[in-house]
């Protein structure tokens, strides 16, 4: 069991370190990811190219591993990171965006969990089914599925893996060998903005550099951003809409206190035998 402090903790840490974060991500959402990750108070480099990953993780604390936007040359640049993060230890973060779309996406999913040792993967529902190999196709945040079913999934594939799973959506569901949450943080609006599943996986390999464990930082980095949007939509006016929550978004992830985290977190444990 974790005490809230423990996360708070987790996010002072990262500011008095200021990690470096290797991101190989999404052409759509690349300067939100990199922007989120300045936010939060870690420092992001944004290298694909194959000739520099190598080396370029070597001097990082995570890397995250975005499938969205892929293409054959950048899948390559993405194993041959992930295979010098193994050799050094350096968390895996693994957003499987799009992953049943085409078969493009579906095999260079496949060679990153079967050719790399993934820390943590985030993604929707829908993501997380095709990973299983029970997907039918892809959509956007799934937010109909029962509760009790994405528990058991995000179990099945870490089970699978041996990695930590996220499910994001209306209620979050993180699990880990015998370790299952619920996060109950968020608003409906993360839904309409793109990028804010991209930006929970940044978020999530900042706090899983410095955390006591990944599981733990994993739970930070999504309730992170749950909280922050929370916070956002507090602060919206009658007539400001998703633009204005976007930019709030940034503000209130920036704003975020060691205090706040620890305190608005709404984090559900669930015993497992």
């Amino acid at each position: 069991m974790y005490e809230p402090g423990e996360f708070g903790e987790s996010l002072r840490r990262l500011r008095e370190r200021r990690p470096l974060i290797h991101q190989i991500s999404n052409y759509v959402t690349i300067n939100d990811c990199a922007n989120i990750t300045l936010a939060i108070g870690a420092s992001p480099v944004m290298a694909e190219d194959v000739s520099e990953v190598e080396e370029m993780v070597s001097l990082a604390a995570a890397l995250v591993l975005n499938m969205g936007m892929p293409n054959s040359r950048k899948i390559e640049a993405m194993l041959a990171a992930g295979r010098q993060a193994m050799k050094q230890g350096i968390p895996i973060i693994f957003d499987p965006v799009g992953a049943g779309a085409t078969k493009l996406r579906i095999d260079a999913a496949d060679r990153i969990l079967t050719e790399l040792k993934i820390t943590a993967i985030r993604g929707n529902l829908s993501e997380i089914k095709t990973l299983l190999g029970i997907g039918s196709g892809t959509r956007g945040v799934d937010c109909i599925e029962p509760q009790e079913d994405n528990q058991a999934l995000a179990k099945r594939l870490s089970a699978k893996l041996g990695s930590i799973v996220a499910i994001t959506g209306s209620t979050d569901v993180i699990a880990y060998n015998n370790e299952v949450c619920y996060i109950h943080n968020g608003t409906e609006l993360l839904a309409g903005v793109t990028g804010t599943g991209c930006m929970t996986t940044a978020l999530i390999a900042c706090f899983c550099s410095v955390a006591n464990n990944a599981f733990a930082g994993t739970i930070a980095g999504v309730a992170a951003m749950g909280i922050a949007g929370e916070l956002a939509k507090q602060e919206l006016a009658k007539n400001e809409g998703l633009g204005t929550f976007h930019m709030r978004l940034f503000d209130a992830v920036s704003n975020l206190t060691p205090e706040t985290l620890s305190h608005r977190m709404k984090v559900e444990f669930c015993s497992e035998n």
